[in-house]
């Protein structure tokens, strides 16, 4: 059974948030404060915490809860849930490396599929595939054990996320990726469409640093991209 923790001052809320995903069959560790939080993951750690950023007197309590949980637990997922929806509060939570970052109010439902999914993702980080670890398809060469793409047998320097979108492109080319199925293979949680279609076109161009007339990854216009191959 995975263990949902839920760090949210508001009683009422946090109820709200605690029965709907005990009825989904998740077990629920629920806090008021981030002095009770710090103390319960003391003991134990969850599989996802969902965190409120202002936690009472803490104005940026959530902030600091992803920070300890972080050094305790690099990959554990988390979702900030929030009524704060500045920039500058979404650039601090990417900066911690937050999985989503949900603005109040929420449909329950909505909540209960994200947990789902960020669950999904954190089991294939967690238990990756060792079949087919490396792919060759055409001039292009994947090797997932060392997180190294080829191109005409030349690198390409990717950041990681970016290796995980070509890997995902290249593994089934010819079938179109939507722009959901990207999202999760970002990691992380909910990004926009902007964003997706920014990591395509930084990809391209380092595609086109070592080959300038490439054009493998193609735009189905307003459903995602796919990997074209000969």
């Amino acid at each position: 059974m995975k263990i949902v923790a839920v760090v949210e001052d508001d009683f009422d809320q946090r109820e709200n948030y605690t029965d709907v995903l005990a009825a989904q069959g998740f077990e629920i560790q629920a806090y008021g404060s981030k002095l009770e939080a710090q103390a319960g993951f003391q003991k134990s750690l969850p599989d996802i915490a969902i965190l409120d950023i202002m936690l009472g007197e803490d104005m940026d309590g959530g902030f600091e809860l992803c920070m300890e949980l972080r050094n305790m637990s690099p990959n554990l997922p988390v979702i900030f849930l929030t009524a704060r929806d500045s920039d500058a509060d979404r650039i601090s939570s990417q900066r911690m490396t937050a999985w989503d970052y949900i603005t109040k109010p929420v449909s329950l439902e909505f909540l209960v599929a994200r947990v789902h999914a960020l669950l999904r993702i954190a089991e294939q980080i967690q238990h990756p595939i060792d079949a087919e670890s490396s792919i060759k398809l055409d001039q292009l060469e994947i090797d997932e054990k060392s997180m190294s793409v080829l191109w005409r047998d030349e690198i390409v320097n990717l950041t990681l996320t970016e290796f995980w979108l070509v890997e995902s492109l290249a593994r089934r080319p010819g079938h179109v990726k939507t722009y959901e199925a990207l999202n999760d293979v970002t990691r992380q949680g909910l990004v926009e469409r902007n964003t997706i279609n920014g990591y395509i076109r930084r990809i391209r161009n380092k595609f086109r640093l070592i080959d300038p007339a490439f054009d493998r990854i193609q735009t189905v216009h307003g459903t995602g991209y796919k990997w074209s191959h000969d």
